[in-house]
């Protein structure tokens, strides 16, 4: 398939302006041929309101890439990939497990390419801390994952409703890496879960895993934010910050850069690949582990939340 693709981008929120759009514009691979939104557009490209406009009226864009929110997602993507369109899907891939499920099932049984992308993965430490724990023995670990949901949701209610997600939406990027650097599998054995009394979603989580794992996520945090994990070995401590692009060994800077930029440009590449291969990448690890807190966590309900 000749390069640039053709990509439409649909949903013209916040993450698709600051990561999405130039993203695919500073890439050889990609051609942002068309937009989808309600309310945004991309100055320069021809934008569409509705979506089933779109893949009547450009049957030659072969690509659709969903920076929705979760619970509308699935529609979108099931109507792309009916349509003959390769679907990348903004994380998390979707409302429920068994959603996606079902879209890789129909990607499988089209021939298409499907791709559950994890933009956290792709932060600069994350392959050599990867490559660092391969062969040692993990003895205990801990995240810290604490931001401002005013700061990167302004005024986003949706993800304080049901499939929202609350403060795992955040929390997910830390479940994403820590389920790529670890050399074992693990698994959520209790949580806590808090709650605002006016809010569907938990603000807040404390998260105890197998292996002496654990995890604090908190959506409340003014100031700088705090995106660590810490992780302990039999042959030294390593430590990842700023969402996974710094890496520091026994407390020593060991490579990384002090920026999320290069995420969002690794997957578009990623997808590039997975396109002109004909293959797919699903990868649901983080997503059942929300599932699962979502399943054991108790609730705790502290005072309202509002914008």
């Amino acid at each position: 398939m000749p390069l640039p693709l053709p990509v439409a981008l649909v949903g013209i929120g916040k993450i698709a302006v600051d990561q999405h759009v130039p993203a695919i514009q500073a890439s050889p691979d990609w051609e942002l041929a068309a937009t989808v939104s309600r309310h945004g557009s991309v100055a320069g490209v021809p934008g569409f309101t509705d979506f089933a406009a779109f893949l009547r009226d450009c049957p030659d864009v072969s690509v659709v890439s969903l920076a929705l929110p979760p619970v509308p997602r699935f529609a979108y993507a099931e109507a792309a990939l009916k349509a003959g369109r390769h679907v990348m899907l903004e994380k998390p891939p979707g409302a429920t497990l068994a959603e996606v499920h079902a879209l890789q099932a129909l990607a499988a049984e089209r021939g298409l390419t499907l791709y559950t992308t994890w933009h956290s993965r792709m932060a600069h430490a994350v392959a050599p801390a990867r490559a660092w724990l391969a062969d040692r023995r993990v003895l205990r670990a801990h995240i810290t994952w604490r931001e401002d949901v005013r700061k990167w949701h302004p005024g986003q209610n949706w993800v304080f409703e049901p499939g929202g997600m609350g403060v795992f939406d955040p929390g997910i990027n830390a479940l994403s890496i820590l389920t790529h650097i670890l050399p074992a599998p693990v698994h959520l054995t209790a949580a806590s879960l808090t709650f605002p009394e006016n809010r569907q979603t938990p603000i807040a989580a404390a998260l105890t895993f197998s292996g002496g794992v654990t995890a604090d996520f908190d959506w409340r945090q003014e100031g700088p934010q705090t995106w660590d994990i810490e992780v302990d070995t039999d042959a030294g401590c390593l430590t990842l910050r700023m969402g996974g692009n710094v890496l520091e060994i026994d407390g020593q800077p060991a490579g990384g850069e002090n920026t999320i930029m290069g995420e969002y440009p690794a997957l578009y590449a990623r997808m590039a690949e997975l396109v002109a291969k004909g293959e797919s990448e699903v990868d649901l690890a983080p997503m059942v582990h929300v599932s699962d807190a979502m399943t054991l966590g108790r609730r705790e309900i502290t005072a309202p939340f509002h914008f």
